[in-house]
C-alpha cells in the first residue's frame, strides 16, 4: 500500500526538488516531515528510493500556500534535507528555489496571471521574509501560461530560461540577531592547529562566516572536488564554524545547516571578489542566492574581511559579482545614501523551470493521506 501526494517537480535557480501545496501534506509537522523524508529518500547517500539526488542542492523541499497577511500573495516554506540524515531543517532560507515559487503557484491555480508579467509579494516563512517575484506570463491559445523559454542566463544551470526577478525587500538578521550578529564588521576567532583567524560574520539573508582562503593556507581556487577531498581544511573549518556559532549567538550548531562558511579571495575573473563556499560541510558548485547577497553585502562594507581585495563600482548602487566554483553570481545592492554602511535593497535575476508533474509516492506505513 501506497500513499499518492500531489507535486511539481521543479527547478529553482541551481536547486531542484518537489513542491507542494500546503493542503497536500499532514498538519502535523513530525508527521509532515517523515513524509518528506520518504518523499526524497532519506537517510540514505544515494536516496534511491525517493527523488533526492545525493547532493545537498538535490535535497530541497518547497512548500506554499495563500498567504493570510496583509499585502502578501504567497507564503513559502523551505525544507533543507541532507541525503545520509534523517533531518528536516526549516530554519535557513533558500533563494534558489524561492525562484520556482511563483511558477508554481501559477501551475497549481493558487494564483492567477496578472498580464504580460506577473509580480507576487512572497512572505518565506522560516524567516519572516518578505520579497517581489516577477514572471514573464504571456497570452497563448490555451490563455495565459508561466514562460520557461527566455535568454536569461546563470551560471550553473545549462542553457538559456526566461527570467525571474527577485527583489528583496528585508534580508538583514534574517536568522540572527541583526546583519552583524556579533556587533562587529570583523571578529577574531581561534582555530585549532592555525592560531587566529580573521572573520565576518555576517546575515543579509543567510547566516555566514566570511574569511580569507590565504589565512586557512589555501588559494581560494581549488576546485570542489579538491576543497571537499581536503579532510584537514574542512576539520579546520567546522571548528571554525562550532565556535562562530556562540559568537553570532546561534548557539550550538553542530546539527544545523548554518551558518555557511565562505573562504573569499582577490577576483581572478573580471568579477568583485571570489569565494568558495561550504554548505556547511560540503563545498557548493556554485553559491546560493542568499549567499550571494549576504557575501555581495560584506564587500560593501568598510572594515570586513573582504576589504582590499573587492573589486567594486563606485556610486549608491553596486552591481557585486561574486566569482564561485562554475562562474558568477551578480547582485545588486542599493546603498542608503545617509548612511553608506546600509544596504536598503537587492536584487537579482534567477531562472526555474517545471520538469515534472504528478503525484509522489510514499508508503502508507509513513502516512496514509488525508481523508475527507
Amino acid at each position: 500500500m501506497q500513499t499518492a501526494i500531489p507535486c511539481l517537480f521543479m527547478r529553482g535557480g541551481t536547486s531542484r526538488g518537489p513542491f507542494f501545496r500546503e493542503d497536500d501534506l499532514p498538519v502535523d509537522i513530525a508527521t509532515r516531515d517523515r513524509v518528506l523524508l520518504a518523499v526524497m529518500g532519506s537517510p540514505d547517500k544515494r536516496q534511491i528510493d525517493g527523488l533526492g539526488g545525493a547532493h545537498p542542492l538535490t535535497s530541497k523541499v518547497g512548500i506554499v500556500r495563500r498567504s493570510k497577511s496583509p499585502g502578501v500573495d504567497l507564503d513559502f516554506l523551505f525544507a533543507q534535507l541532507q541525503p545520509d540524515k534523517d533531518t528536516v531543517d526549516t530554519t535557513p532560507n533558500c533563494g534558489n528555489m524561492l525562484a520556482a515559487v511563483v511558477p508554481f503557484a501559477l501551475e497549481t491555480g493558487l494564483v492567477a496571471p496578472q498580464g504580460d508579467t506577473t509580480t507576487l509579494r512572497v512572505l518565506t516563512l522560516n524567516t519572516d521574509m518578505q520579497c517581489d517575484i516577477t514572471v514573464l506570463t504571456p497570452m497563448t491559445p490555451a490563455g495565459r501560461r508561466v514562460s520557461y523559454a527566455g535568454d536569461a542566463r546563470i551560471d550553473g544551470v545549462p542553457g538559456v530560461s526566461a527570467p525571474i526577478t527577485i527583489n528583496f525587500l528585508d534580508t538583514a538578521g534574517s536568522v540572527c540577531s541583526g546583519l552583524l550578529p556579533t556587533g562587529r564588521v570583523r571578529d577574531t576567532v581561534e582555530v585549532e592547529g592555525l592560531g587566529s583567524i580573521e572573520v565576518t560574520c555576517i546575515d543579509n539573508g543567510m547566516p555566514m562566516v566570511l574569511f580569507r582562503a590565504a589565512g586557512l593556507g589555501r588559494t581560494g581556487y581549488e576546485s570542489v572536488a579538491e576543497l571537499n577531498a581536503d579532510t584537514e581544511l574542512k576539520a579546520r573549518i567546522e571548528d571554525l564554524r562550532l565556535k562562530a556559532g556562540h559568537l553570532m549567538g546561534l548557539g550550538d550548531v553542530s546539527k544545523k545547516t548554518y551558518p555557511k562558511m565562505c573562504l573569499v579571495a582577490p577576483p581572478r575573473a573580471g568579477g568583485s571578489v571570489a569565494t568558495r563556499c561550504f554548505i556547511p560541510h560540503v563545498c557548493h558548485d556554485a553559491i546560493g542566492v542568499l549567499a550571494a547577497v549576504t557575501v555581495g553585502t560584506a564587500c560593501v562594507l568598510d572594515g570586513s574581511v573582504t576589504e582590499g581585495m573587492a573589486a567594486l563600482p563606485e556610486g549608491l548602487v553596486k552591481t557585486v559579482s561574486v566569482e564561485h566554483p562554475s562562474g558568477e553570481f551578480s547582485v545588486e545592492l542599493a546603498l542608503d545614501p545617509a548612511n553608506p554602511q546600509s544596504v536598503t535593497r537587492a536584487a537579482l535575476l534567477r531562472t526555474a523551470r517545471l520538469i515534472m508533474r504528478g503525484e509522489v509516492m510514499i508508503p502508507a506505513s509513513v502516512w496514509e493521506g488525508k481523508h475527507e
